[in-house]
């Protein structure tokens, strides 16, 4: 990822590197708990239903507890009834937000810090993305989990 913006002197012209060409999709996908970023995965290429669905089975519903609550968004590859199945089946209910509300979303502020940091790092490798990224999930701290649901609006129950 290349960064949005940079800093020079006042007056001269800032020169920076940012690949033109091919573009390639890495799909960043997880599970925003209160005190962790949970069940990580990067896929090669965009998401569509067949890789959410794996993505579910595989990652998601193994962290799972009964009583845990799945907030999604109104993608269509989310609303599939195997993916509402599964994520029952584990104990855990499931939220859809109202269309067009990444505010209420928790995750997103997650990910906006996650994709800040991948632009100032400059990875420009698949492998080096995925590295980084990898580094960069354990790093986001409880506190600053809960915070990212408060801020959506949501409260919580534990003390």
């Amino acid at each position: 990822m290349a960064p949005l913006y940079g800093w020079g002197p006042r007056g001269r012209r800032l020169r920076g590197f940012a690949p033109h060409g091919h573009w390639r999709t890495l799909t960043f996908v997880g599970a925003l708990r209160h005190d962790r970023l949970a069940a990580p995965c990067v896929f090669d290429g965009p998401i569509n239903g067949r890789c959410f669905r794996a993505y579910v089975e595989q990652q998601l519903v193994p962290v799972l507890e009964p009583g845990d609550i799945v907030i999604m968004d109104n993608l269509g590859s989310h609303k599939s009834a195997a993916i509402r199945q599964m994520i029952r089946a584990a104990g855990a209910r499931l939220w859809y937000l109202p269309p067009y509300s990444p505010d209420l979303n928790p995750i997103e502020q997650a990910f906006a810090k996650i994709k800040h940091w991948m632009r100032a790092a400059q990875k420009r490798t698949v492998e080096e993305t995925w590295q980084y990224l990898g580094s960069l999930v354990p790093s986001l701290q409880p506190d600053e989990c809960s915070n990212y649901f408060a801020n959506a609006g949501y409260a919580s129950v534990k003390t």
